[in-house]
């Protein structure tokens, strides 16, 4: 006979799949009569599982919002998922720092502790067996509370107040109309617009200290779009050069090796031709570039950026001479 306890996991489990179950649903899988279910269900209650009873002709039983996370049951395979996903993403910069550590760290630890060991085994089975075509990246990580208030206001579109430090070490108290939360390269940001200046904004999240709701509310701008509105600020940010072209091709073309935080594109005077516009610290990696997309191009600015383009050209030339 099975034990009652296991009964009301084997329920919770159930439960927790999603959706309304049925009182003759539930007795079926349990292997119960209904009132059975409903002593299994008063258990569930008394440990302060939120379990609601559903009315009508498919009511039955499900979870409901409750003040603190149940029991997870998660089957072999879901915790497997569970686990992979935790490190993928703590390798991609997807993480939140909590106070006693990064929070897929502590995750992890607590699911790995509770692994049976034939589970445990194929995990170990997994991580030890897996490759990356990719070092793992040092990525800084932003506070849980920092990304949780952000993603809130966001969702509402409520006005925020942040105390942000930036690259060179200023501290500084801003206020954000956010408008949506980017991961990119690793590293968490939220764009929005400062209302005292009516302009566009984009901060790291790792970089704020403390993030607080503020009264009100504010309306998004229409066809908005979080990534591309941050990959544009990022080409637009001041650099020590400023690059001008012209390319001859389809902005598809283009985008292969010049993607948008790296420059701005829009069509030219002249059909089929895009102009670009990049800035940069170093002209040192263009050329290259440039030479891969096999494009035609003229390079309206700056001089020293054609220099270095002939100067490249007249080294593949000598080395493709040298081989003959």
């Amino acid at each position: 006979m099975v034990r009652p306890t296991a009964q009301v996991l084997t329920l919770l489990e159930l439960l927790q799949s999603g959706g309304t179950r049925t009182m003759a649903e539930l007795a079926d899988r349990l292997g119960v009569e209904p009132r059975t279910v409903r002593r299994y269900v008063d258990h569930l209650i008394d440990l302060d599982v939120p379990v609601e009873s559903v009315r009508g002709r498919y009511g039955g039983y499900r979870l409901a919002a409750g003040y603190r996370l149940p029991p997870l049951m998660l089957s072999d395979d879901e915790a497997l998922a569970v686990l992979l996903g935790l490190v993928a993403g703590r390798r991609a910069g997807l993480a939140t720092t909590t106070g006693t550590g990064t929070a897929s760290e502590t995750a992890t630890a607590k699911i790995r502790r509770v692994l049976p060991s034939r589970i445990a085994d194929r995990l170990d089975a997994v991580l030890e067996s897996l490759a990356f075509t990719a070092e793992p990246g040092d990525f800084p990580t932003p506070q849980t509370g920092v990304l949780l208030t952000v993603a809130d206001a966001v969702r509402h579109h409520r006005p925020i107040s942040i105390q942000y430090t930036s690259g060179r070490g200023r501290s500084s108290a801003r206020t954000l109309h956010p408008f949506g939360l980017v991961n990119h390269a690793g590293r968490w940001y939220v764009t929005g617009a400062d209302p005292e200046v009516g302009e566009d904004r984009t901060f790291r999240l790792d970089r704020i200290a403390d993030a607080r709701t503020l009264p009100g509310s504010f309306e998004p701008p229409a066809g908005l779009e979080p990534a591309e509105r941050l990959l544009t600020s990022m080409a637009r940010a001041p650099y020590r050069h400023e690059v001008t072209l012209r390319i001859q091709g389809t902005l598809e073309q283009v985008r292969k090796r010049l993607p948008a935080s790296v420059a701005e594109v829009r069509d030219g005077a002249d059909e089929g031709w895009q102009c670009v516009e990049i800035r940069a610290e170093n002209l040192d990696w263009l050329p290259a570039v440039l030479a891969a997309l096999d494009l035609p191009f003229v390079i309206e600015r700056p001089d020293e950026l054609r220099d270095r383009v002939v100067a490249l050209a007249d080294r593949l030339a000598t080395s493709g001479r040298k081989l003959s």
